[in-house]
């Protein structure tokens, strides 16, 4: 009888433990992006600038995404940064009343996911500018 509790309880924690694993892994992706700077053409385009960058801006940024074409590697990271911001979101939801300190953790996190995008966004603005400029087509 007790091995089955043991079950129960390994099968119970397995994706707790998975779960943490993921966000250390998203935490980990936003704190490389942070350490990027956004170039001129990217901060244009999209209107940000370090210190207007907020979490409502998140799915501005996703749709700027999706019209530039993918240098391929940063399609998984961006998803996982957009579960993870859905994540942060509910967990705000729920811990607004319970936890009101960690709202701004919080927040800072979701403004993180969303300088994260803007990094993907700027990279895949600099993949677009190198494919127009090996298909320009010198003049006669």
């Amino acid at each position: 009888m007790i091995h089955a509790y043991i079950a129960i309880l390994i099968f119970a924690m397995s994706p707790l433990a998975m779960l943490e694993f993921f966000a250390w892994y998203c935490h980990s992706l936003i704190a490389r992006s942070r350490g990027c700077d956004l170039s001129a053409q990217a901060r244009e385009v999209s209107g940000l600038t370090p210190r207007t960058i907020r979490s409502d801006q998140f799915n501005r940024l996703l749709q700027l995404i999706a019209l530039c074409p993918e240098p391929g590697g940063d399609g998984h990271q961006l998803r996982a940064v957009s579960i993870y911001f859905g994540m942060l979101g509910f967990v705000r939801s729920l811990s607004r009343r319970a936890f009101p300190g960690a709202a701004k953790w919080i927040e800072s996190e979701r403004d993180g996911c969303t300088y994260a995008a803007a990094v993907v966004l700027d990279r895949r603005i600099a993949y677009s500018k190198t494919l127009i400029s090996r298909q320009a087509i010198p003049s006669v």
